[in-house]
């Protein structure tokens, strides 16, 4: 691909905020399931901020507020605070990131198939 998107979870928070203004035109179930995959997205941002010894909902709301005003921001490991990741050089791949988001989707659909099964089953086992 040759073709990096800025790091330090800006691409999750920037994804996160689009599935949930998103999930308001989004009618029935569904809305639902457009909600959970942008909370679960968040997932990045806030294991990043707990691995640098930082409160995650506190940094979490720090970035998703300097996007909501426009701003591509991720998370200072040293600080907690906001950064901009193009400012430090801290870039990820975009192949790596369209590839995770892609496998989210399918494992979540396969986790969900084998539900399904599990409660066919025990279903079948009450009336037998």
């Amino acid at each position: 691909d040759d073709a990096l998107v800025p790091g330090a979870g800006s691409l999750e928070v920037a994804l996160s905020l689009y599935l949930k203004d998103h999930s308001k035109t989004v009618a029935g179930r569904a809305k639902l399931g457009v909600q959970a995959y942008a909370e679960a997205l968040l997932v990045i941002p806030k294991t990043l901020a707990s691995n640098a010894g930082h409160d995650t909902m506190d940094a979490l709301i720090t970035v998703q507020d300097e996007h909501v005003n426009g701003i591509v921001a991720g998370l200072d490991l040293a600080t907690g605070g906001a950064c901009a990741p193009e400012d430090i050089g801290v870039f990820d791949n975009l192949r790596v990131k369209k590839q995770m988001i892609q496998s989210a989707g399918v494992i979540a659909s396969q986790l969900l198939l084998v539900d399904e099964i599990m409660r066919a089953g025990i279903a079948a086992g009450r009336k037998g």
